[in-house]
């Protein structure tokens, strides 16, 4: 296992996209995170955290449990821990949050999730993506918004983003 950040250059990351949050949307209080189970949590919360430290704005946190929207859902082994957003989210510009952008199997449940959420809460104005870690090889045509570092990988490799909520320590790390 290969560290690419340890813990302080992590967290420099993510106060520079809660930065980036801030100058490309003028009004924050249009804008709300929804961070994508488990560690899409943990990044949302995080940005949440410097944006209001940086502009004194509180930013609306959504979760969102994408287990019953995955096209490998007979395959997997996934808990569904449900989704907890408790805010209207009609004109909204949502920034979906989650740790590493790969195939974009993982956007494309979310964001099936997210509307089929919006058509009891409202429709978002816009849905935005913040990902850590894009390490290419995309199967389906996303592209994140937000980036964190672009990690060129081999398929063989897997990146980790860990954090102390879910992992005990913190860092990006190649395998």
């Amino acid at each position: 296992m290969k560290e690419i950040l340890n813990e302080n250059g992590l967290n420099r990351l993510l106060k520079r996209l809660a930065y980036e949050i801030e100058e490309k949307n003028e009004d924050l209080s249009s804008v709300a995170l929804v961070g994508i189970r488990t560690r899409g949590v943990c990044v949302a919360k995080r940005i949440q955290k410097y944006v209001l430290e940086s502009s004194g704005v509180e930013l609306p946190l959504g979760i969102l449990d994408i287990t019953l929207y995955r096209d490998d859902i007979l395959s997997c082994d996934a808990e569904v821990k449900g989704t907890e957003i408790d805010f209207d989210i009609e004109g909204k510009t949502l920034i979906l949050c989650d740790d590493v952008l790969y195939t974009g199997r993982t956007v494309r449940s979310a964001i099936s999730a997210l509307i089929s959420y919006g058509s009891k809460m409202g429709r978002a104005s816009k849905i935005c993506l913040l990902e850590i870690v894009d390490r290419g090889h995309r199967e389906l045509p996303f592209r994140a918004d937000y980036i964190g570092k672009n990690l060129p990988t081999a398929k063989t490799e897997k990146v980790f983003v860990k954090f102390r909520e879910t992992d005990g320590e913190e860092g990006i790390y190649l395998v």
